[in-house]
C-alpha cells in the first residue's frame, strides 16, 4: 500500500508542477535557481551569517516549510548520496580522490520504526549513526560500508537490515568532516529543504549572503540543484543593486523595483523543467541575495523596495507578463513584436529623449568582423551561406532600430529578423558581439533612408514631401528635419555602396545602446530621475497604457 500511495503522490505532484499557472510565485514566496543544469553541485556548503544552526525538512506545494529535524552546527554541507569520498582538504567527491581520503560509504545498516525525530536522534546517538527521513518515515542509519556484504555482516549486530543510499538521496554533514547529521530521500518526489534557525537570519552560500531557506532537488540522480526559497520583497531587494547601482537616484531604483517584482510574478519558464520560478542570472534578472556586503545592501535600494512594496505593473487589469527592461536603447525603444515576434500592447517602441541626458558607460560601440569570421559564426549557428561576401541591414523599424539583417555568401543568402539580428553576431570564440538593435553596417547595400520601416532611399535629394494641408514640395540637399510628438529629429539620406565584402573583406558594425531595446531603459530611467520625474512617470513613459498598483 505504501508504494501505491507513493506512486499516487508522485503522479499528483507531477501534474501540479506541469499545470503551474503563469504567475508561479506562491504565497509571496519565490524560488530562485542558484545552481542547476551544468552548474549543479555534487556538494553544496552553507554557513550561518546571522543566526545559529539549521532545520531539516521540505517545502510543500504551498511553499510552507515542514520541519523534520535540526542541528546546532553552523557550517553544513549537502551532498549527493552514494559513493562519497572526502580528501585531505575536506572536499567531497563521488570518485576516489588522489592522495589520502576517507570514505563515507554508500551501504548502511537501517533501523526502522521511529515515530519522531527526537526518538530517531536518541537511537542514532546510541549506535553512532544518524537520523534519516526516507519515504516519509523516520529511520536510523548506521555505518558507512563500501559493499553490501559488509553491511549485511554488520546488520545482525544492530538488529537492522542492509540498505544502499539511492540516486535521489541527499546527506547532510558537518562541513569538512565525515560526520553525517541527517539523510533525506523521498524518491525524488520532494526535495530536501534547509532553513536557518532563528529570526532575521542570513546564510552564506558561494560568497553571498541569502535570506530565506534552500532546497536541493535531485529528482533524477546526479548532482544537486541549489534553490533559494525567499520572500518576494527580500527577493526584490536582492535584485535591485545588481540590475542598477545601489547609489542611483531613488526614483530610478523604485521603477526598477516595480519592474523586478512584476517580472518575477509573471514568469514561470523554469518551473516545469527545474522546479523554480526564476534563475539568478541575466537570462532572468540578476540576483545575488544580500551580496557580500557593502553596496549590495545599500540603504537607498532597500528603501526603493520598501517604498513600492507590493506594487506591480498591470495592463488592461491583468498583471504584465513581460516587464522587460534593458541597459540602454541608444535613442529609441522598440516594439516587442519587432524583436520577439509577439504583439504586446504595453511594449511599444518610442523615441527616447531622456537617455542622452545622462552619462551612459559604453553607450556606443564599434566591432569589426572579417568575412571569414562571419562565415564561421553563421555555420556554427546553423545558417551556413558559404563564404560571406556581403552583410547589410535589409530593414529598419520606424523607430530606426534594426529589424532584418541579410547575409550574402557564395552558397546562398540568409535573412534574420528581430533579436536574432543582434544575437547572431555573438561569438565566444572571437570574443565579439553586437550590443543592441540600433546599429549600422559599414559597406551595407541598404543603408539609405528608412521609408515605412524599410531602407528605401539612398538620398533625400529630389524627394517630395506632403504637408498636413496637402501641399507638395521637393527637398534639396541630403538632410531635413521632422517634427513629432517627442520633438524635432534630423533625417539624413544615406548611400548605397556596392557591397561585395565590405571594406577590404571586413565589416564594421557601429551602434548605440546595450540590450534588446524593449521596455524600460535603465539609463533612461536614471536620466528621468535626475530630471525630477517620479517612478510612476518613468514606468508610464516606457510601458504603454499601463497602471501601477
Amino acid at each position: 500500500m505504501k508504494k501505491k500511495l507513493l506512486t499516487l503522490f508522485f503522479v499528483v505532484t507531477f501534474f501540479v508542477l506541469g499545470a503551474a499557472p503563469a504567475s508561479a510565485v506562491v504565497n509571496e514566496t519565490v524560488k530562485v535557481g542558484l545552481r542547476y543544469g551544468s552548474s549543479a553541485l555534487f556538494s553544496a556548503n552553507l554557513e550561518n551569517a546571522v543566526g545559529s544552526g539549521y532545520e531539516f525538512g521540505y517545502y510543500g506545494e504551498d511553499r510552507a516549510f515542514t520541519s523534520l529535524g535540526w542541528t546546532e552546527e553552523t557550517t553544513i554541507s549537502m551532498t549527493a548520496a552514494g559513493p562519497v569520498y572526502m580528501d585531505g582538504s575536506g572536499n567531497y567527491a563521488s570518485s576516489v580522490p588522489s592522495g589520502g581520503y576517507r570514505s563515507l560509504g554508500e551501504w548502511h545498516v537501517q533501523l526502522d520504526g521511529f515515530r519522531s525525530y527526537e526518538e530517531a536522534l536518541s537511537r542514532a546517538r546510541t549506535e553512532g549513526g544518524w537520523p534519516a527521513w526516507v519515504d516519509w518515515e523516520y529511520v536510523v542509519r548506521v555505518g558507512g560500508f563500501d559493499s553490501q556484504e559488509a553491511a549485511e555482516g554488520a546488520a545482525g549486530r544492530y538488529g537492522g537490515r542492509a540498505v544502499r543510499s539511492s540516486a535521489t538521496g541527499v546527506i547532510v554533514t558537518q562541513t569538512k568532516s565525515t560526520d553525517i547529521l541527517f539523510e533525506f530521500d523521498c524518491s525524488g518526489v520532494t526535495a530536501l529543504g534547509i532553513r536557518p534557525s532563528g529570526q532575521g537570519t542570513a546564510t552564506w552560500f558561494k560568497g553571498c549572503r541569502y535570506s530565506g531557506g534552500f532546497e536541493y532537488p535531485r529528482v533524477t540522480g546526479g548532482n544537486l540543484n541549489v534553490v533559494n526559497v525567499v520572500g518576494l520583497e527580500d527577493y526584490v531587494k536582492g535584485v535591485i543593486p545588481y540590475e542598477m547601482g545601489g547609489d542611483w537616484p531613488l526614483a530610478a531604483l523604485e521603477a526598477q523595483a516595480v519592474c523586478a517584482r512584476t517580472f518575477v510574478q509573471g514568469h514561470s519558464k523554469h518551473l516545469s523543467a527545474n522546479g523554480f520560478d526564476v534563475c539568478s542570472g541575466v537570462d532572468c534578472q540578476v540576483y545575488n541575495g544580500r551580496g557580500s556586503g557593502g553596496a549590495s545592501a545599500a540603504d537607498t535600494s532597500d528603501r526603493a523596495v520598501e517604498n513600492t512594496a507590493g506594487e506591480c505593473i498591470y495592463y488592461e487589469g491583468t498583471l504584465v507578463q513581460d516587464a522587460v527592461y534593458h541597459s540602454s536603447n541608444g535613442g529609441a525603444t522598440e516594439d516587442g513584436a519587432n524583436v520577439w515576434g509577439t504583439e504586446t500592447g504595453y511594449l511599444k517602441g518610442k523615441i527616447d529623449p531622456y537617455e542622452s541626458r545622462t552619462t551612459v558607460p559604453n553607450g556606443s560601440y564599434s566591432v569589426t568582423y572579417t568575412a571569414g569570421e562571419l562565415s564561421w559564426i553563421l555555420e556554427q549557428k546553423g545558417y551556413s551561406v558559404g563564404t560571406v561576401q556581403d552583410v547589410y541591414v535589409s530593414e529598419y523599424t520606424p523607430m530606426g532600430n534594426v529589424k532584418q539583417v541579410t547575409f550574402v555568401g557564395s552558397g546562398g543568402t540568409k535573412t534574420v529578423s528581430g533579436d536574432t539580428c543582434r544575437t547572431i553576431f555573438y561569438s565566444s570564440t572571437y570574443q565579439k558581439s553586437v550590443s543592441s538593435l540600433r546599429f549600422d553596417i559599414n559597406g551595407s547595400r541598404s543603408s539609405g533612408l528608412v521609408v515605412n520601416g524599410t531602407s528605401g532611399l539612398a538620398s533625400l535629394e529630389g524627394a517630395a514631401v506632403i504637408s498636413g494641408s496637402g501641399e507638395t514640395s521637393t527637398l534639396r540637399g541630403n538632410s531635413a528635419s521632422a517634427i513629432s510628438a517627442s520633438g524635432t529629429a534630423v533625417i539624413s539620406g544615406g548611400t548605397r555602396p556596392s557591397g561585395g565584402g565590405g571594406n577590404n573583406g571586413s565589416f564594421v558594425i557601429t551602434g548605440t545602446g546595450n540590450g534588446h531595446n524593449v521596455g524600460m531603459s535603465q539609463y533612461g530611467a536614471r536620466a528621468m530621475a535626475e530630471l525630477g520625474y517620479g517612478y510612476r512617470e518613468i514606468l508610464e513613459f516606457y510601458y504603454t497604457n499601463i497602471t501601477i498598483g
